[in-house]
């Protein structure tokens, strides 16, 4: 049976902080509409509280995450151990998207190491954390992190990257609203 927690405490901070991957998923309002999962890695996540979490959204070929928050704000985060004792934990909240002209990204994005790009930040507010047993999911060996995505970013300029983003980050594939072109317009986020 799951236990629920009123926070992260630094025992379960600390069990996060080794996780080399987790996953978040977010759905339309729109009944037809599309639930979106995926992974995320490398060193993008930081607890900014007991409740509050934070992660760089880099650059992709989609923009679900997004589209999804600005229209509805729900959101879960699942954490699985590959390796260790078997847990998965999920953090449910509401989320928020901080794009560049927001004036807490410079701030934000300081608790971070330099990314190869960085598209918005996403900061959700806990609103329930649960664990489960995480039996069912097997054991990984861990080898290194990829660099994708520094190296189909390598050589482009800033023009170049925000023609990508217009291209393929304004909508989601239901048609919502994605990132702000003109936020990023505003400069590289390092």
């Amino acid at each position: 049976m799951g236990r629920t927690f009123d926070l992260i405490d630094e025992q379960m901070a600390a069990w996060i902080g080794a996780q080399r991957m987790f996953f978040v998923a977010t759905a339309p309002l729109a009944a037809d509409g599309l639930v979106n999962c995926s992974p995320k890695g490398l060193d993008t996540l930081r607890l900014l509280s007991p409740r509050s979490i934070a992660w760089l959204d880099l650059g992709g070929s989609g923009i679900e995450t997004v589209a999804h928050l600005k229209e509805n704000g729900r959101i879960v985060i699942m954490f699985c151990a590959f390796e260790g004792p078997p847990r998965i934990l999920r953090l449910h909240g509401r989320g928020e998207v901080i794009e560049r002209r927001h004036p807490e990204f410079d701030g934000l994005l300081a608790r971070f190491p330099p990314a190869p790009v960085c598209r918005a930040i996403i900061r959700v507010q806990v609103t329930r954390i649960a664990d489960s047993c995480g039996w069912g999911v097997p054991l990984y060996g861990y080898q290194r992190q990829r660099d994708d995505i520094a190296r189909a970013v390598s050589g482009k300029d800033a023009e170049q990257l925000i023609a990508q983003a217009e291209r393929q980050n304004s909508r989601s594939i239901d048609g919502l609203p994605g990132l702000d072109i003109e936020a990023l317009r505003r400069g590289p986020a390092r």
